[in-house]
């Protein structure tokens, strides 16, 4: 039986022009959204938002197990996934736009064929709930985090864990690669954020300010700065250079679920527990809010040229703003 080679960790890489890229001059940061469409995709609370890099396609994951492809703006099903055996947590799409990777609650992350809708590999090795998934930019790695308070970076050609990362003290809620490096960045329930080498499995540095659970984590387009939210809904953001904090901000008491930057880098979307979707301007600092979800709001993640913001919540929808 042939062995399957492990894939290498590039070491230089640049961005991939066939893809939505917002440029300096063309991208401006908007914050007059308003809601569209609300399209009711699962039985069960939706988890995650993912969008396609070239394509008018969202992927919705959901308590109820499965995931949903789905075109905009007309919000049609195009493929369901079904293989998991408990809640999905996440789903990340490959930079191919091909693939897509979940996790979940039942310790798995899954590697599903996005022409056919079936998956095509599992990675199993974490002994809890994963609760975030990321593609490397070069297409060859996943990475995951889980309550177990490690993380993983799965090898997609050799079908293997290539290291395991220590170091948190509690559940590790969230994980991302800096944009085209080998740098990862993750967020725990510990309260602290930690930034590491993919090469090696090495912690090089933790951020230390949250008095609370951290839940998300994630890195402007251009990687410049890291945006943190926690457990009472503090947003902090983080000079990645330095490696220090710049400013917090509390949109509390509400926790704050997950953060995601504009193309711009200029407006953050935060889905908060209490409903509200909080659009950060960060130039002003003033905060905008968009009402919508009638209860929690769990994801909100903006399309690639920011005309456009998705968000999910626990009564099973995704609504569409514009």
């Amino acid at each position: 039986m042939k062995t399957k080679k492990d894939s290498k960790f590039p070491t230089d890489m640049q961005p991939n022009s066939n893809l939505y890229l917002c440029k300096k001059n063309n991208c401006q940061a908007k914050l007059d959204y308003k809601l569209k469409n609300i399209f009711r995709l699962h039985e069960l609370p939706v988890s995650c938002v993912a969008v396609h890099p070239s394509k008018d396609i969202l992927v919705s994951c959901g308590e109820d197990h499965v995931w949903k492809a789905v075109g905009f703006p007309k919000g049609n099903v195009l493929l369901t996934g079904v293989d998991h055996t408990d809640w999905l947590s996440t789903c990340c799409f490959h930079p191919s736009g091909n693939k897509l990777a979940t996790s979940s609650g039942d310790t798995t992350v899954k590697l599903w064929d996005l022409f056919k809708g079936n998956c095509v590999l599992t990675f199993e090795g974490h002994s809890r709930a994963v609760w975030s998934c990321a593609w490397h930019s070069c297409g060859d790695f996943v990475a995951s985090s889980s309550l177990d308070t490690t993380s993983k970076i799965w090898d997609v050609n050799s079908e293997r864990c290539r290291y395991t990362l220590h170091g948190h003290m509690d559940s590790v809620n969230s994980i991302e690669f800096f944009p085209y490096s080998n740098t990862l960045l993750t967020a725990s329930a510990d309260k602290s954020l930690s930034v590491w080498d993919a090469r090696t499995g090495n912690c090089e540095q933790s951020l230390y300010g949250h008095m609370h659970s951290v839940n998300d984590a994630t890195f402007t387009p251009r990687g410049h700065m890291i945006a943190s939210c926690d457990s009472c809904g503090v947003i902090k953001l983080w000079d990645f250079r330095k490696l220090l904090p710049i400013v917090s901000i509390d949109t509390g008491p509400s926790p704050g679920n997950e953060v995601n930057f504009d193309p711009s880098g200029q407006v953050l979307a935060q889905a908060s527990g209490n409903g509200v979707i909080h659009l950060l301007d960060l130039k002003s600092g003033q905060i905008h809010k968009l009402i919508g979800h009638e209860n929690e709001a769990h994801t909100a993640v903006f399309s690639h040229d920011g005309e456009s913001l998705f968000s999910g919540g626990s009564e099973g929808t995704v609504q569409t703003w514009s």
